[in-house]
C-alpha cells in the first residue's frame, strides 16, 4: 500500500468521529414500529441501565372526623431493576487492491473518491444489518419479549418487570357465521383493559400490527364491513391495502383501535406471525424507550452513547483496512401490562 493511500486513510476524513458523524446523517428509515410507537431516545454514557418503577396506586379514602388525625397516606413502593445493553457489531474489510485505480487518478481526487466508496460501505452494513435488527428489537418491545437473532430471548418484559400478560383474544376470524356485536364487544373490553392497565394515565391511539392472514380476516369480517359501507370510508373495502409510504400493507380504524397490516422480517420470516396481532398504547409519556450507550473504543467508553459508531484501521500485513459497524442499544416498554396479543382463531 502506497505512502499515499495511507495519509488518506490517516486523515480527519477517516477518523472514528468523521466516519461516525456521516453514518448517523444518512437518514434512518426503520419498519413501522420504529415509526407508530413514538420512541423517546436517550443517550447514556454506561452500558447498563437501572429503571425505577414507582408504584403508586388509586385507592378511596374514608370520611374521618373534623379536626381530627386523617388516613395516613402509604408510602410509594419502589422497584429498581438492572438491564444491560447489548452490543451489535457487524464487521468487514476493504482490500488495498480495491482502492488501486483510485490511487492512479492523483492524489487531489484520491480523499474524494475514496472517502465515498468506504462510506458506502459503511452504509450498506447499517442498512443491511443495524437497521433491521433494531426494528426486530423494537417489534419485540411491542409483544413484550425481545429475541436474538437465533430466536433466543432477550429480554422478557413482562418477567424483567413482574407482571403477567393479559390473557391472548381469540378474534375467532374464521367463524362463518358471527353473532352480530361480538367483535366490537372485544375491541371495547380491549380499549379498557389496556386503559385500566395504564392505571388512570392518559393515552393516544390503541394501535394493533397484524399478520396478513388476520388483517385480511377481520377486514372482510362482516362488523368491519357493514361499518364501512355506504360512507366516506368505503373505499378503505376496496383499495385499502396499499399506503402510500410502504411501510404497512394496509390500515383500517374499527373499535377504537388503529388496525395495521405489518410489513417487515427477515429471511422470509415476517416479524408479525400471520395469524397474530400486537395491540398497544402510543402517546404515553415515557411508555417507549429507546437507550443508546457508547462504544467499545477508547475514545468512545463513558461517553454520551450515539445511535451507530464507524471504525477504520489497517490489517496486520497492510493490505488492506478493516471496516466495523456497530450499535448498542436497548427498546423496551415501562409498563409491559398494557400490551395485549390476538389471534385469529
Amino acid at each position: 500500500m502506497s505512502d499515499i493511500t495511507l495519509d488518506v486513510f490517516n486523515g480527519d476524513a477517516f477518523s472514528t468521529l468523521s466516519l461516525t458523524d456521516a453514518i448517523n446523517k444518512v437518514p434512518f428509515v426503520p419498519g413501522r414500529a420504529g415509526q407508530v410507537a413514538g420512541w423517546e431516545e436517550e443517550s447514556v454514557p454506561t452500558t447498563q441501565i437501572m429503571i425505577e418503577e414507582i408504584g403508586g396506586e388509586l385507592k378511596l379514602v374514608d370520611p374521618t372526623p373534623r379536626g381530627g388525625p386523617g388516613q395516613p397516606g402509604a408510602g410509594e413502593k419502589r422497584n429498581a431493576r438492572s438491564l444491560v445493553v447489548p452490543h451489535y457489531q457487524v464487521d468487514d474489510f476493504i482490500m488495498a487492491d480495491s482502492v488501486q485505480n483510485v490511487r492512479a487518478f492523483g492524489q487531489t481526487s484520491t480523499l474524494e473518491v475514496l472517502q465515498e466508496r468506504v462510506n458506502a460501505r459503511l452504509r450498506n452494513l447499517v442498512s443491511w444489518r443495524l437497521d433491521p435488527t433494531l426494528e426486530h428489537q423494537r417489534v419485540g418491545a411491542i409483544k413484550g419479549i425481545i429475541l436474538n437473532a437465533d430466536g433466543s430471548t432477550l429480554y422478557n418484559l413482562f418477567t424483567e418487570f413482574g407482571v403477567t400478560q393479559e390473557a391472548e383474544v381469540d378474534f375467532d376470524l374464521d367463524n362463518a357465521a358471527p353473532v352480530d356485536g361480538v367483535l366490537r364487544k372485544k375491541c371495547a373490553g380491549i380499549v379498557r383493559k389496556i386503559a385500566g392497565n395504564l392505571g388512570g394515565v392518559a393515552t393516544g391511539p390503541i394501535f394493533a400490527e397484524c399478520g396478513d392472514a388476520f388483517f385480511d380476516d377481520l377486514l372482510a369480517h362482516p362488523e368491519v364491513r357493514e361499518s364501512y359501507k355506504n360512507t366516506d370510508m368505503a373505499s378503505v373495502l376496496r383499495d385499502g391495502y396499499v399506503t402510500p409510504n410502504g411501510t404497512i400493507y394496509g390500515v383500517f380504524e374499527f373499535g377504537g383501535i388503529v388496525w395495521e397490516n405489518y410489513r417487515g422480517g427477515v429471511g422470509g420470516t415476517p416479524f408479525i406471525g400471520t395469524d397474530a396481532c400486537h395491540i398497544f398504547p402510543v402517546g404515553v409519556p415515557g411508555l417507549w424507550r429507546t437507550i443508546f450507550a457508547p462504544a467499545d473504543y477508547e475514545e468512545t467508553v463513558n461517553t454520551p452513547g450515539l445511535p451507530r459508531y464507524a471504525k477504520q484501521y489497517p490489517s496486520a500485513n497492510g493490505k488492506g483496512r478493516h471496516l466495523e459497524v456497530q450499535m448498542n442499544a436497548l427498546n423496551y416498554c415501562t409498563r409491559p401490562k398494557v400490551l395485549m396479543k390476538g389471534k385469529r382463531t
